[in-house]
């Protein structure tokens, strides 16, 4: 059975059209940014589709009309999916890049196909500004990242790598075939297995991006568990993840590490003052006002209500009766303005350093607990460590 160029770019835009419907219908998850990458990739296909539409109706159109309807439809969504994968991927979109990249190519492609017709240099044209597309997307893929390594990352650079081998076996086929065929609707090998292989480009790539798609849900899930919703900060769970591999890496190297358990004091009054509007606005504050004070390999979460706290590795106690003092003191120099109300905000906080070959975040977090109980049994507004005796030392130097 013969092959023709209009069957099998009609299987081409049905395949396209279909991966389109699919993926659309599959965007009604997942952050914002990332349902928009695959709207577009979804819109990608959709046009993608189209221009395999207009070579499947060659015959019903005129030759410089499926020059410059196909080849703009085909830029078109070469760059609508380049934008699609660097916004999924969370890096620059480079639209500007990407819309300079396909109307230069276009305009090449309109001269050496209408104005001054030669097929050979009009593919090549055409090609050159794939390519670059090309490059913009591996570039993205490259680049580092949480998910640098994923196995869809390597099926979409193999996927790419793909593509530009055989854009460039095609324009090989062209110059140097001593009987190149005269346009893409010839029936000629190079044009059937440029076609064909193209037509199963939008599959593969589809499956990679669908991939990367839920890999970066995945990844999306796992911050969103893990940190708290009003203050931006780690979580209960985060801060039992991150107390955990600190204190390991802490015993390995055998360095000391240090816990900060933080209280902002008589809160329920200004809960009872401006509402719990008003308690959040404040607790954003005194989040902004520790960060403040903290170095870089410290860590910050909320533990519960008003509570927080500070995981300060590589930190011995003195040092972190400093931090924590130093965290204090900025909290009741810094006035709040809550509604029109200056407020002023003080903080209770409790130190505890770990013990020699010490394994148990839990017991860790249990002393800096009371010792912030015993800071709040104190008076408030002030800084006791787990060992009383050197607290003592530290705060009367």
């Amino acid at each position: 059975m013969p092959m023709h160029i209009e069957t099998l770019s009609l299987i081409s835009a049905v395949q396209s059209l279909v991966l389109a419907m699919l993926l659309w219908a599959g965007t009604q998850g997942g952050p914002g940014a990332v349902r928009t990458s695959l709207k577009l990739r979804a819109g990608a296909l959709a046009v993608e589709s189209a221009g395999w539409g207009m070579l499947a109706a060659q015959a019903w159109l005129h030759p410089a009309q499926l020059v410059l309807g196909g080849n703009a439809l085909n830029l078109l969504a070469q760059g609508m999916s380049v934008v699609a994968l660097r916004m999924l991927l969370g890096d620059s979109l480079r639209w500007r890049t990407t819309l300079a990249i396909g109307v230069i190519g276009w305009l090449g492609v309109a001269w050496f196909g209408v104005i001054d017709p030669d097929y050979r240099v009009r593919v090549l044209w055409g090609s050159a500004a794939i390519v670059a597309d090309i490059g913009l997307r591996m570039r993205a893929l490259l680049r580092g990242g949480p998910r640098r390594s994923s196995r869809a990352r390597l099926i979409l650079l193999v996927m790419c790598s793909a593509s530009a081998l055989l854009l460039i076996w095609r324009n090989g086929q062209l110059w140097f075939d001593l009987d190149p065929p005269a346009d893409i609707i010839q029936p000629a090998v190079v044009n059937y297995f440029y076609v064909l292989l193209s037509g199963m480009q939008p599959l593969f790539l589809s499956i990679g991006f669908l991939l990367l798609y839920n890999e970066t849900l995945q990844h999306e899930l796992h911050v969103l568990a893990r940190v708290d919703a009003l203050t931006g900060v780690k979580n209960r769970l985060a801060l039992t993840e991150s107390a955990t591999r600190m204190l390991s890496q802490a015993n390995r190297a055998g360095r000391p590490m240090c816990v900060l358990m933080i209280d902002a004091d008589h809160f329920k009054s200004v809960n009872d003052r401006f509402g719990h509007g008003g308690g959040d606005k404040v607790l954003l504050a005194l989040v902004g006002s520790i960060r403040a004070t903290l170095r870089a390999g410290n860590a910050i979460g909320r533990i519960g209500g008003e509570e927080f706290v500070v995981l300060a590795p590589d930190t011995s106690l003195e040092q972190a009766l400093v931090l924590a003092e130093r965290i204090r003191g900025t909290v009741e120099s810094t006035p709040l303005l809550v509604d029109g109300h200056l407020l002023q905000l003080t903080v209770s906080i409790g130190v505890a350093a770990t013990e020699p070959g010490e394994t148990d975040v839990a017991r860790l977090l249990q002393r800096a607990d009371a010792a912030l109980y015993a800071a709040k049994h104190a008076g408030r507004n002030r800084v006791m460590a787990a060992d009383p005796m050197l607290a003592a030392r530290r705060l009367s130097a």
